[in-house]
């Protein structure tokens, strides 16, 4: 498979694959919405995510078919003197080559462009409902050093 798998940087009209992708997992399936055509928010996304240098959606493709995908960000930082750090977000493959070795071709890439950017770290945060995507996770080599927190805004009610 190592041979026909190849990533590159998506393009606007892989969108509908890759909404199909973040929909194709138990939690994605309740955020995502995957009906033709798609919401402008995921255009919109797409567009302000490719408009900046400091951020990457990469796909993962086998035979011209969009079977993973990830979002790597760039982002300068003043500790470490002033270095940049790596985040990835958004790692999905397709249920129907999920343990092919998908995710960590395309985890890898992502770790071999932040070496290119200089970045000292490359971070993620997985769901803790994920206990399979944390051990993916762990076997790559990362490691859980901090605790996340999120805030929703949707549903945030302070003042």
């Amino acid at each position: 498979m190592k041979d026909i798998l190849s990533y590159r940087c998506a393009d606007q009209q892989d969108l509908p694959a890759i909404v199909k992708l973040l929909a194709d997992d138990p939690l994605g399936k309740h955020r995502e919405n995957e009906v033709n055509p798609l919401p402008g928010s995921y255009i919109e996304a797409f567009q302000a995510i490719a408009a900046d240098p400091n951020n990457q959606l990469l796909v993962a493709v086998i035979r011209n078919q969009i079977v993973g995908v990830l979002q790597l960000t760039f982002t300068p930082y003043l500790t470490y003197q002033g270095s940049w750090r790596a985040t990835i977000e958004g790692v999905r493959t397709s249920s129907m080559v999920r343990g092919k070795g998908i995710g960590s071709y395309l985890i890898r890439q992502a770790i071999k462009l932040a070496k290119e950017k200089g970045c000292h770290v490359v971070q993620l945060t997985t769901d803790k409902r994920r206990p399979l995507a944390n051990a993916f996770y762990q076997k790559l080599g990362f490691r859980n050093t901090h605790d996340g927190m999120k805030l929703h805004l949707v549903s945030a009610s302070f003042n």
